[in-house]
């Protein structure tokens, strides 16, 4: 997953980093309300970590812009501020969850697992389309109930592209949704031919028919036959 930390503190920032990148995710970090919206601006993200209080700027300002904006991504407030009437606020705001610091990094996990499932599956715990079956909890892909085995890129490229059929996916967007902000220091998204086609063959010789199509000079999109 693709998560954004917004917080000030830069011990606590530095080991949430560590730990959801231990975890094998990609995270960025913003320490203050400027820095936060403008990395926002250019990217998309999976799931948001809010700090309430930064030193220029209300956090709540940012879960309304993201509202506003009709951004996708889930958002949990990470905040000392503890009151009931607090926690109302920034849940009726349209934030997905409100935790309480201190808290166990652990958790924190479980709680974006949640979230961003919820997000992208409506809940449920695997997706499905037509013969292909993406299970969530366990990172895995099953064709026709046998199961397809691919590296993480590949399964979370997958994901991404069922996540969204039917819409075209140009090469930048999903580099960047696999590669992080790192993607814009690659030369070429060309390499995502190379990944797609690895995808593409593994689905078919699992039985399943082809369901990437290619948009010329933009990049690609899922399509139901």
């Amino acid at each position: 997953m693709k998560i954004l930390i917004i917080e000030d503190e830069p011990g606590l920032q530095r080991s949430i980093a560590q730990y959801l990148m231990a975890e094998g995710n990609l995270c960025s970090m913003a320490s203050t309300y400027a820095e936060a919206l403008e990395r926002l601006s250019v990217y998309e993200y999976d799931c948001v970590l809010l700090d309430l209080t930064l030193p220029d700027g209300e956090g709540l300002q940012i879960l309304n812009y993201l509202k506003r904006m009709n951004r996708p991504e889930g958002v949990i407030i990470i905040s000392a501020r503890n009151s009931i009437d607090q926690k109302i606020e920034g849940l009726s705001s349209g934030a997905d969850d409100y935790l309480i610091k201190p808290f166990h990094l652990s958790e924190l996990n479980a709680r974006i697992l949640a979230v961003v499932r919820r997000k992208s599956a409506q809940g449920y715990r695997h997706i499905e389309f037509n013969e292909i079956r993406i299970d969530l909890d366990a990172n895995e892909v099953l064709v026709k109930g046998k199961v397809v085995y691919m590296t993480k890129k590949e399964f979370d490229l997958l994901l991404y592209f069922v996540s969204n059929k039917g819409k075209v996916i140009s090469k930048s967007a999903a580099v960047e949704h696999i590669w992080g902000d790192d993607s814009d220091m690659a030369d070429s998204f060309d390499f995502i031919y190379t990944h797609i086609k690895n995808i593409r063959k593994k689905l078919i010789d699992g039985g399943s028919k082809d369901y990437f199509q290619s948009v010329y000079g933009v990049g690609y999109k899922f399509i139901n036959l």
